[in-house]
């Protein structure tokens, strides 16, 4: 219950419509940004390694012996790399979701109750989608 002279917290499963305070949307907003400008650079990076290394080989360089098993560590590197930068990818996609969702002004409401994802949770994972206890699986929808 809150206080008297306070106003309800996001973690309140009260109104789902509830609205976040502009300076709190301008912050996300601004975490965002900043991470997605971190993971696009991460995929490039890491999809520039990949391509690197495939181009650095021969068409003749691969071995397969006892020794090496099938191909050898540059394979296993490329697949590495090719992996973060799709993962890395993926992030953007699930933070212009978030910029998308603060423009439409669902920020904040869980993508599968409707209720409001914890004020923590937002900090902590600024393109959070879901209440925790559903992404975690505790909860499904019905």
């Amino acid at each position: 219950m809150a206080q008297a002279g306070s106003t309800p917290d996001s973690s309140d499963d009260g109104a789902s419509t509830r609205r976040l305070d502009d300076t709190f949307l301008a912050e996300q907003r601004k975490k965002l940004l900043a991470e997605r400008e971190r993971y696009v650079r991460s995929a490039e990076t890491m999809a520039a390694e990949a391509a690197a290394l495939l181009d650095d080989r021969e068409p003749g360089d691969l071995q397969f012996d006892e020794e090496s098993g099938e191909g050898d560590s540059w394979a296993v590197e490329r697949e590495r790399d090719l992996a973060l930068s799709a993962a890395a990818r993926a992030a953007v996609e699930l933070i212009d979701e978030a910029l998308t969702r603060i423009d439409e002004g669902t920020y904040g409401i869980c993508v599968v109750s409707g209720k409001p994802i914890q004020k923590e949770r937002l900090r902590a994972i600024p393109w959070a989608a879901e209440r925790v206890e559903y992404k975690a699986g505790g909860l499904r929808r019905r």
